[in-house]
């Protein structure tokens, strides 16, 4: 059965009633021959048809309202917006040699531009930049074999130690660091003296990997500076440490350890001939990183004052609200002194003496629980209500959210928070996460569907619905039922996450699932699932597309125009997201032919014809074409297509 829509109680419009009232002229006023335009009262007859109009409109939006507060009523919102997340790096204006202390809350933005608003960064938490201490050297072949010590050698001038110990030199090959203390979220600089022994690597591209332990493996840094060609001579190395390190015992030495492995040969880049040599290295830390999101944080406020009835609203100054944090709560100060009221998603398992309150994050709205006549008339209150004259407040909170928060990397520059220790700050990668609030019109759509699905995922279409309400952050979500070894059935459910910037600057880093969305959505299926049911969360697998097409053009239209036009039509179309038929993401598993893509380029502007279109597979990681030139590409049931690389001649 079709979805029912809003009735349109009156359809009538402007020039309808004014066509409706001329008619009806004759009838009672005769004597009015002239219905000019230029008539006075044709005039007031087109006036009163566009206030009549009007309030037609405003009728008609009845139903529309009336259908946003039944969602209400069964307990169906409007998404709040999502806060844009990224991580910021702090460089400190000489190296620590002490810990430097980068507090939560320090406010970051990007720089104002043609009269715009600047967007504004918070640090979600507070970093301390460590002066690192470095008491243990070693080298060893690859996993750790044939362990030697090469701690005494560096603190002896003159001296150096052999950075790959076996002969000759073995993929896997390490110089091992060990620090007193964790290096997580700093910046580091090596400052390093070394000669090379053999020539052969290249220095802008050496091969090596820089990395830490983390507890289960060895993760890599990023190396932002190398100056040293590869260990090759004196110079430094600058290295961005991420958030996990933890302490590993090594030839008998516990410490926290960094360590320079040499890659495998088949990376392709050029090998070391001999090892280089290093005859001192020194640890400092000149940069701390901290995790920042989209949102300003606000100090206390008072709300008001309790009158003492249920179902009381209070709303704060700025809104929309970030979801609050442990330390934001909502306080009542009564004659006995200040309680701590707790959040709730909503009142339905309140008693009467329970202490909750429930937040509307779009409007900054703080409920207290109502009070419901039971069928014997008499009252039931779901949640306690702050005595008459309590004050109510909160501890804080924070604002802001939104799409507007996806700003790219190296845009948040402006340190707003005095941090006299800091030299500069920027983000190295994208701002991702933010997502407007739902409108209505969306809500409405997701309603019935929330509806039908229940409390429980049972179906496969169910497992869908639940992961795309569990977050605004979802753009598709698609499940498959894994055939089953046991009693128990799996189930598959794969995730697309929204991107909100332009579909032709998209790669595949773009679609990577962030684990705070993981972490929601997995809470979301297991309080959902049936028992028994087992539930996997995971991303598709993306395939590349690249297309080569040769293409005639109208006569008359410039040749470069309309590449580009036919370029940026086919990275519509081949997408995860807006691609597809019908734009809205190409399906799962389906086939993508020769014949569909030629159909797309013939309907851009400006191409009078196709006269050959071949299909590639492409290598999103590496940057190239994989294999022949194909008729179709044929896609497994996990897998999503992804424009890349596409090469147009037009002639």
């Amino acid at each position: 059965m079709p979805p029912l829509d809003p009735p349109n109680l009156d359809d009538r419009r402007f020039q309808d009633i004014v066509d409706e009232t001329k008619r009806l002229i004759p009838r009672f006023t005769p004597e009015w021959t002239n219905h000019n335009l230029s008539d006075p009262g044709v005039a007031l007859v087109e006036l009163f048809a566009w206030v009549g109009e009007m309030v037609l409109y405003r009728v008609n939006q009845v139903p529309d309202r009336m259908y946003a507060h039944f969602l209400e009523l069964v307990g169906v919102e409007p998404f709040p917006p999502s806060v844009a997340r990224t991580r910021l790096t702090f460089l400190l204006a000489a190296p620590a040699t002490e810990p430097v202390v980068v507090p939560a809350g320090t406010t970051v933005s990007t720089v104002t531009v043609g009269g715009q608003d600047a967007v504004v960064f918070a640090t979600s938490a507070e970093a301390v930049a460590v002066p690192p201490v470095l008491v243990a050297a070693r080298t060893a072949g690859p996993d750790g074999a044939a362990s030697t010590d090469a701690w005494e050698a560096l603190q002896v001038p003159g001296e150096s130690v052999r950075c790959f110990p076996s002969s000759p030199i073995r993929d896997g090959d390490a110089l091992y660091l060990g620090c007193t203390g964790p290096l997580a979220d700093l910046v580091l600089r090596l400052d390093v003296t070394a000669h090379a022994e053999g020539i052969g690597v290249d220095p802008t591209r050496p091969p090596l990997a820089w990395e830490v332990w983390s507890g289960e493996a060895w993760v890599p840094t990023v190396v932002d500076d190398d100056t040293t060609g590869g260990l090759n001579r004196d110079g430094t190395v600058t290295l961005l440490v991420g958030d996990r390190h933890a302490p590993l015992t090594i030839g008998g030495t516990t410490a926290y350890w960094l360590r320079a492995r040499l890659l495998d040969r088949a990376d392709g880049r050029p090998a070391y001939q001999a090892s280089p040599h290093v005859g001192s290295v020194q640890v400092r830390t000149v940069g701390v990183g901290v995790p920042a999101e989209h949102a300003q944080a606000m100090p206390a406020e008072v709300l008001g004052r309790s009158d003492g009835r249920p179902g009381q609203r209070f709303a704060v100054s700025a809104a929309p609200v970030a979801t609050r944090r442990p330390d934001e709560r909502v306080v009542v100060v009564d004659r006995t002194g200040a309680t701590e009221w707790d959040e709730v998603p909503d009142f339905s398992a309140s008693g009467p003496d329970d202490r909750h309150v429930v937040w509307d994050s779009a409007t900054g709205e703080v409920r207290f629980g109502p009070a419901v006549r039971q069928p014997d008339g008499r009252t039931r209150r779901h949640g306690a209500v702050p005595p008459d004259g309590a004050q109510v407040r909160v501890t804080g909170y924070r604002t802001g959210g939104g799409s507007r928060g996806n700003v790219g990397a190296r845009t948040l520059t402006s340190l707003r928070t005095a941090l006299p220790s800091v030299r500069s700050v920027t983000n190295l990668v994208p701002a991702t996460g933010g997502v407007d609030a739902e409108t209505v019109e969306e809500a409405k759509v997701r309603g019935p569907l929330a509806l039908r699905a229940g409390q429980r995922a049972v179906t496969a279409s169910d497992f869908e619905q639940v992961v795309r309400q569990a977050s605004v952050e979802v753009a598709r979500a698609r499940c498959l039922v894994v055939p089953p070894d046991g009693p128990v059935r799996p189930v598959h459910v794969l995730l697309v996450p929204q991107v909100r910037t332009d579909p032709r600057s998209h790669t595949i880093d773009d679609f990577v699932l962030s684990p705070r969305l993981l972490d929601t959505v997995a809470a979301e299926l297991d309080r959902r699932r049936t028992v028994g049911v087992s539930v996997g969360l995971g991303a598709p697998y993306y395939h590349g597309v690249s297309v080569a097409a040769l293409v005639r053009a109208v006569p008359g239209r410039p040749a470069q125009a309309v590449r580009e036009r036919v370029v940026e039509a086919l990275t519509r179309f081949v997408h995860p997201l807006v691609g597809g038929p019908q734009g809205t993401g190409w399906p799962f598993g389906q086939t993508l032919t020769a014949t569909a893509v030629a159909q797309v380029v013939e309907g851009v502007d400006g191409v009078l014809g196709v006269d050959e279109v071949t299909l590639f597979g492409y290598d999103l990681r590496n940057g190239r074409r994989v294999g022949e030139g194909r008729e179709s590409l044929t896609i497994d049931a996990d897998t999503l297509l992804l424009s890349a690389g596409h090469r147009v001649v037009v002639r």
